[in-house]
């Protein structure tokens, strides 16, 4: 599994040596999910509880919040440390401080997950799937590669998007 994190994560830089800070909040339709920067300074995502239908189409900037909160949360798990809650996920802003951030999550989710035994691996995982004793770690792992793919297709999407409707 860590040679297809690596080739997605491979995928992601592609995008992030290409961003430009603008990129991060440009609405790409009317509906849509995006960072809202707060009067106290700090960043707050959009978010329902439940998932709205249609589903809004995210920012550049909500998918990278995004990916620091599900990869955040997971490595706490596979580390063994209290998971935070969404709130607690504090995104840096729009640009390079964004993919600075996300760069140290995947640096301390590489450590997180290289340390793990086949004992581990063979757990039930507490997440994405609480509670489900079906889904073991090694799941979760190729669940984390997966929706780094996903996410990453996105990113490159509306980076691509955005670009093609300046010119």
């Amino acid at each position: 599994m860590t040679w297809q994190w690596d080739l997605t994560w491979s995928l992601f830089e592609y995008h992030a040596e290409r961003l430009e800070a603008e990129d991060f909040l440009w609405e790409p339709a009317p509906h849509c999910w995006t960072m809202r920067r707060q009067a106290a300074g700090g960043w707050v995502p959009d978010w329902a509880d439940t998932e709205p239908d249609p589903v809004p189409v995210p920012t550049i900037g909500w998918l990278s919040w995004h990916i620091g909160w599900w990869l955040g949360v997971a490595t706490d798990h596979v580390a063994g440390r209290t998971p935070r809650g969404r709130s607690e996920i504090a995104w840096p802003g729009p640009g390079d401080a964004a993919v600075a951030w996300l760069r140290g999550l995947r640096e301390e989710w590489s450590r997180a997950a290289e340390r793990l035994t086949e004992a581990d691996l063979d757990r039930a995982a507490p997440f994405p799937w609480e509670g489900d004793p079906g889904h073991t770690v090694a799941h979760m792992l190729a669940w984390v590669n997966a929706e780094l793919m996903k996410n990453v297709a996105e990113i490159g999407q509306l980076r691509l998007t955005r670009a093609a409707s300046a010119a």
